[in-house]
């Protein structure tokens, strides 16, 4: 694949994470019902919700920017954390395979965003 196919791709799957976890990171802060009921649902207190939600809207304006690298790093570090510790959470309560299984098909999409943005540096 040419650099620029490499770019266009980059940018593809990183707009569609971001905006995927943008608009997870803004229903944690309004509290919507539906993620009131999993978070309570798997026994953490609702306010885990504000604090997840302001480091994924954080996040997402951390893996678009372009300036600083380390922060950038660290965005993805971070979304990786929340990433698998849903995914365990809803295998620890006992949520079945298929609730323990949808993050992770985010965490291979940033994942080919990291990878592809490691490539293209």
């Amino acid at each position: 694949m040419s650099r620029k196919g490499l770019r266009i791709t980059y940018w593809v799957f990183t707009i569609l994470f971001a905006l995927f976890m943008f608009y997870s990171g803004v229903s944690g802060i309004i509290g919507s019902e539906d993620g009131n009921k999993v978070i309570l649902d798997l026994g953490y207190p609702l306010y885990i919700n504000f604090i997840l939600g302001i480091g994924k809207i954080l996040g997402s304006l951390a893996i678009i920017q372009t300036k600083w690298v380390v922060i950038k790093e660290w965005a993805y570090a971070g979304f990786t954390f929340d990433i698998i510790g849903a995914s365990l959470s809803f295998a620890f309560a006992g949520m079945g395979f298929s609730a323990s299984f949808m993050p992770l098909i985010f965490l291979v999409i940033m994942f080919v965003s990291y990878g592809l943005w490691i490539k293209l540096n």
